[in-house]
């Protein structure tokens, strides 16, 4: 098998084993916008070179050896049984199991067309968001090769970002929030009672959808009920940080047990 380091200027340095495949088909360069550094049989040399080669024109720098990736590419997968196609990976669960599934397989890495992946808490995060149910099973569940691998090139992996960061626009999440009531009149014609009725309904749907083990719904509940809480606070004149502050400032100190289920504090 013959292993190319291609380059796209002023984007990467890559190594693969099908050009036309990965660089023209999955990232849409056509000729001409990229090149061919070198090309060998020998993958133990591609893959230092590939890595050297990162370095010396300044792009990112892969974690890992490309032959690492490729070679133990059959073994890891065996781990979840996970179906790679040219355009996307298959997972052998619904979308409502699949976060324990990839928990448990933390470290699991594969090589696709678009580029090589990986299981980290982060790429966890963007799977959950970006995953799809199959739609010819639902016990099968699958994300775009293409996209999950633009993620990796464009994120660490490995960082532990803020847990109120938002995504799109890396303010605060609370902050955004707000910004997105404000926009639409919610402090100017809304109220903490109309606010305290819609928590009640969020609440509802998250222990309807904690009956039927929907971990996707789950989701959407506990966070529409935070953005209400975040709202009836600021309708309230208390930021939810604040009262969020409050509360563990007097949980920190407390001492207890578990009581069937059931934290119960010391008297």
């Amino acid at each position: 098998m013959t292993y190319a380091i291609y380059h796209i200027p002023g984007v990467k340095i890559g190594v693969t084993n099908n050009i036309k495949s990965r660089v023209e088909e999955q990232q849409g360069y056509e000729p001409g916008e990229y090149e061919i550094l070198e090309m060998s049989d020998d993958i133990d040399y591609i893959s230092k070179r590939e890595l050297y080669l990162q370095e010396r024109h300044g792009y990112r720098v892969d974690r890992q050896l490309y032959k690492d990736i490729f070679n133990n590419n059959f073994i890891e997968l065996n781990n979840m049984n996970i179906n790679v196609t040219e355009m996307t990976t298959t997972f052998p669960c619904p979308v409502n199991k699949l976060k324990g599934q990839l928990m448990d397989n933390i470290g699991m890495k594969w090589e696709t067309d678009a580029g090589s992946v990986m299981i980290t808490e982060q790429s966890i995060k963007w799977i959950m968001r970006n995953v799809k149910s199959s739609q010819y099973t639902s016990d099968r569940c699958y994300v775009y090769n293409k996209a999950f691998a633009r993620w990796f090139d464009n994120n660490n992996p490995f960082e532990q970002t803020c847990n109120t960061q938002c995504d799109d626009c890396g303010d605060d999440l609370f902050n955004c929030i707000r910004n997105w009531a404000n926009e639409r009149g919610l402090y100017d014609k809304g109220d903490p009672k109309t606010q305290y009725i819609k928590l009640m309904e969020e609440t509802g749907e998250i222990g309807r959808a904690i009956l039927k083990n929907d971990t996707e719904q789950i989701i959407d509940g506990i966070g529409d009920a935070v953005v209400v809480l975040t709202n009836l606070a600021e309708l309230c004149g208390v930021p939810i940080e604040e009262c969020i502050q409050e509360a563990y400032n007097v949980i920190s100190k407390r001492t207890g047990k578990m009581v069937n289920g059931t934290f119960v504090k010391d008297n």
